[in-house]
């Protein structure tokens, strides 16, 4: 482990990306972020992942992967899981476009290994995810399955070897174990976390929308401020492509869903953004930026914080509650976040609403604060914040207002 210090700089990083943005403007090398064929990927993911999974479903069906409701489902009547298959196809073959595009083949020819880890690695988590969406796995062999999908990312090359610290304003370089270590951990932890919090229909396909975008926007920022550096372009493409899955995915899942993506698809969500942040964290210069840039030396991490906020939260909340009742970290119950605010009156539609609306304020939240004029970022999340929490409450609110009634639904 070594502590390397940072180059000290007047300028924040919004002011950085200003005047890199209008040199590149002079010099014509502006055209080198390829927004329009980012966007393009991201179609085409969105396209091939809705036709596959109508096909994934009718196979599903007949392959004997359907979702029985159980006493703490939200659904009642049978479903076929299996979606993340489907997702898995779109994710893959825009990826395989994406290097046929002159724009982003230089992406795929720099020696980069991100593209293929995260290829590898997904095919890895969805084989997992198939067989316990149809023949059920222990809580412990899906973690092996797990660990197993996050080390292929780290042997690799895909991990987070670089952390910045912003209290003496020094970097601090781990070591192969240490990174490996850490990649792992972040990604099981983001695995698990968009598996218990794929509780309602749409709601991990959103989130999972939500936080690829946020990352890509933040990626996009990375590429207009090294001028449309190759090097930045892996973690735009996965991000891209992976919110493009997410997007196509959606009609075929959102209330009432006609297929749930599973653990297949649950679990690829969660370890396709931790190699995405993870990706995007070694595109930063060392010493680009002085210490009044915290928030943009930081951003990777700051970004996994924001978009993982709540379902981390609710996966904290899980194990908390199950352990001081005696009982598995991973055994099911109905008091998942989602499960409370159906309980104190939402709809289910406006449950996954109200998710995607705290997630997706905390995350442009995250990207804004690095690449935009952090008092306005501040106000704008503020203000999002304090909206988000008023719609939350007001079926509280409404319930308190009625006498003679605990809880809703019973006199």
């Amino acid at each position: 482990m070594q502590r390397r210090g940072t180059a000290r700089g007047d300028g924040s990083l919004f002011d950085v990306i200003a005047a890199h943005s209008a040199l590149l403007a002079q010099s014509g090398r502006g055209a080198g972020v390829p927004i329009r064929e980012l966007l393009l990927v991201l179609f085409t993911a969105a396209v091939i992942t809705f036709l596959a999974t109508g096909a994934v479903r009718l196979f599903a069906l007949k392959f004997g992967a359907v979702a029985v409701p159980r006493d703490r489902d939200v659904h009642v009547t049978p479903t076929p899981r299996l979606g993340g298959v489907g997702m898995y196809v779109g994710f893959a073959a825009a990826l395989l476009f994406a290097q046929q595009l002159p724009a982003l083949t230089r992406g795929f020819e720099y020696g980069t290994k991100d593209i293929p880890a995260a290829l590898v690695s997904g095919g890895v988590i969805v084989l997992v995810g198939i067989i316990d969406d149809r023949w059920g796995l222990d809580a412990l062999t899906k973690f092996v399955g797990q660990v197993t999908a996050a080390g292929v990312l780290v042997v690799m090359g895909v991990s987070w070897f670089v952390l910045y610290l912003p209290f003496n304003g020094t970097t601090l370089v781990l070591d192969q174990l240490q990174s490996g270590l850490v990649t792992v951990l972040i990604a099981v932890v983001m695995i698990n976390a968009m598996n218990f919090v794929d509780g309602l229909d749409g709601l991990a396909a959103g989130l999972g929308l939500i936080a690829a975008l946020a990352i890509c926007v933040f990626s996009v920022g990375l590429l207009h401020e090294q001028g449309g550096d190759v090097s930045a372009y892996p973690p735009a493409m996965l991000a891209a492509a992976l919110a493009g899955a997410c997007l196509g995915f959606l009609p075929h899942n959102f209330q009432p869903a006609r297929i749930f993506m599973g653990d297949s698809g649950s679990m690829l969500i969660g370890l396709m953004l931790a190699a995405i942040s993870t990706s995007a964290s070694g595109r930063i210069p060392l010493s680009a930026y002085g210490t009044r840039d915290i928030l943009g030396l930081l951003s990777p991490l700051l970004l996994v914080g924001a978009v993982m906020f709540i379902p981390i939260l609710d996966l904290l909340l899980a194990v908390v509650r199950r352990t001081r009742a005696g009982r598995s970290p991973f055994s099911p119950d109905k008091m998942h976040l989602h499960h409370r605010l159906l309980q104190i009156g939402h709809s289910h539609r406006r449950v996954v609403l109200l998710i995607y609306l705290w997630v997706g304020v905390l995350a442009f939240g995250a990207v804004g604060s690095a690449l935009f004029d952090r008092r306005i970022v501040v106000l704008l999340v503020a203000g999002g914040l304090v909206f988000a929490l008023v719609v939350t409450a007001v079926p509280s609110l409404r319930l308190k207002q009625v006498p003679g009634r605990d809880r809703v639904g019973e006199p």
